[in-house]
């Protein structure tokens, strides 16, 4: 279901839609030099946008005759998103299928590992399932995996990052109870309280880091989830060694730190490939007059366009329309309006709309502030590690933007798409709990089956309802406004 509702007619509308006007055309440049130059057009100056509409995509990135210096352009993200989307726009070309493919193939996929993880952590198909019914069903993530930006891309490797950090937690704590046997006293078969077993190999906990320095290598904002998850699976490891009942908790942190710190910075670092072997990126010559042999000049200039990239996230404060606050993001107080032309025909009336409308399906997105309340309560009741992981991964990447906010930076409410997974997944623990174990009472059951029923329910018709503002529909203007639920959507 994810992929074919992300898959339907993608290509539509065939222009470009919102900031896919800088991604897209990146991801082209990738493709011909390497690095990103500029185009014939901005968003201020839609000469490109005009010229793509009459089907003339190949020159996007044909700088106009000056010196070749002034075609470098300076970007705000790292390259690898926009190397996934040019992916697609190798295999179909420089249209919106091309460039659209990429976001909705690893959209669906996002979908599939969160039900994997649901399953593993709940150890319910049921519960698995709903997970990814759910995420397949939220309206903001359905728009971002039809839209070339780079939040969707992002909310793939963190959800992918989660996926393997639990399953290193499952095989971590399968090979501790394995090597206790070998610690043990023969006198009493208690384990040895000052015995280290090593855990060996930990292939899961390499591909996780990988994923997190992917996500970093997306967008900067990946930075807080590699922090988060880095302290979660030390405090797994450790809480493991302390269930068994060994003295030294801290014994994996000297493999774990190399992994989880360099990994993650090697991944960062490729991703710049494509800057390191051209002539022609931004400020790629930068240190050149340092007389510092290469690469070490390279490195240094690549040190500089990191730090102006901070600097430009740091100063960015410029009002936008749709812009907002991360505390009004949980109850989708302002989403982003990312497609509404003027002069719609086709509806059958005389005022037509067709819109494409950033938001979350709100009984998810309302309903997930109550489980998290839930599994907040439930934490501190049970101390259940699975409520742990959840919150954390939550606030990871809901809390950092209140320092931006403090300082008056320009923020929207997609940035807030890679906790949507998390909010999920407590809405998954909640209705597990609601439900009740095997052993529970027929009566707890039948009741909170009924309670997550009617919620998966509620759901599906609120996706249904919102569906066509979400996929860029031909509707009367009526319908458009009746779908407005707050004057602040509009």
């Amino acid at each position: 279901m994810g992929a074919g509702l992300r898959f339907e007619r993608v290509w539509e509308p065939r222009e470009i839609v919102f900031d896919e006007t800088y991604y897209a055309k990146d991801a082209l440049s990738l493709l011909r030099f390497g690095v990103e130059r500029k185009t014939v057009g901005t968003t201020e100056d839609p000469v490109a946008d005009r010229i793509l509409n009459a089907g003339g995509t190949d020159l996007w990135v044909q700088c106009p005759p000056r010196p070749e210096a002034e075609c470098l352009s300076f970007v705000a993200h790292p390259p690898l998103g926009k190397w996934m989307i040019a992916a697609g726009e190798w295999l179909f070309g420089a249209n919106p299928l091309g460039w659209r493919f990429a976001v909705a193939l690893f959209g669906s996929l996002t979908v599939l590992i969160l039900a994997r993880t649901a399953l593993r952590m709940t150890r319910s198909t049921l519960l698995g399932c709903l997970a990814g019914l759910l995420l397949a069903l939220d309206g903001l993530h359905f728009v971002l995996s039809r839209t070339a930006l780079l939040d969707g891309l992002v909310t793939f490797w963190v959800v992918a990052a989660f996926a393997c950090l639990v399953v290193d937690r499952d095989r971590a704590r399968e090979r501790l109870a394995l090597a206790l046997e070998d610690v043990r006293n023969p006198v009493d078969g208690k384990v040895r309280a000052d015995a280290v077993p090593w855990l060996g190999w930990r292939p899961w906990r390499v591909a996780g880091a990988a994923c997190l320095g992917a996500a970093v290598a997306t967008k900067w904002s990946g930075l807080w989830f590699l922090l988060a998850f880095a302290v979660l699976t030390l405090v797994w490891d450790a809480g493991a060694r302390r269930a068994a009942g060994l003295r030294r908790w801290g014994a994996d942190l000297p493999a774990a730190l190399p992994t989880l710190a360099l990994v993650p910075a090697v991944a960062y670092l490729a991703s710049w490939a494509g800057w390191f072997g051209s002539p022609l990126g931004w400020g790629r010559n930068w240190d050149r007059s340092s007389g510092l042999a290469f690469p070490l000049d390279s490195l240094w200039s690549w040190f500089q366009y990191q730090r102006d990239i901070l600097d430009f996230h740091d100063g960015l404060a410029d009002g936008h329309l749709y812009q907002s606050w991360p505390w009004s993001w949980p109850v989708l107080a302002r989403p982003v309006a990312f497609y509404y032309p003027e002069g719609v025909r086709g509806c059958g009336a005389d005022d037509c709309s067709r819109a494409i409308l950033a938001v979350g399906t709100p009984v998810i997105w309302w309903g997930g502030i109550a489980a998290l309340v839930a599994i907040t309560v439930w934490y501190f009741r049970a101390r259940d590690w699975r409520a742990a992981a959840v919150l954390v991964s939550y606030l990871a990447g809901w809390l950092p933007w209140f320092f931006y906010a403090a300082r008056g930076r320009t923020m929207y409410l997609f940035y807030a798409l890679p906790t949507l997974p998390f909010l999920i997944l407590a809405i998954v623990l909640a209705a597990g709990w609601l439900i009740g174990p095997a052993r529970a009472g027929s009566t707890r059951r039948t009741v909170g089956a009924v309670v997550a029923g009617t919620f998966t329910l509620l759901v599906i018709v609120n996706f249904w309802w919102l569906h066509p503002v979400l996929a860029g529909e031909v509707i009367t203007y009526e319908a458009w406004y009746s779908r407005m639920l707050f004057r602040s959507w509009i």
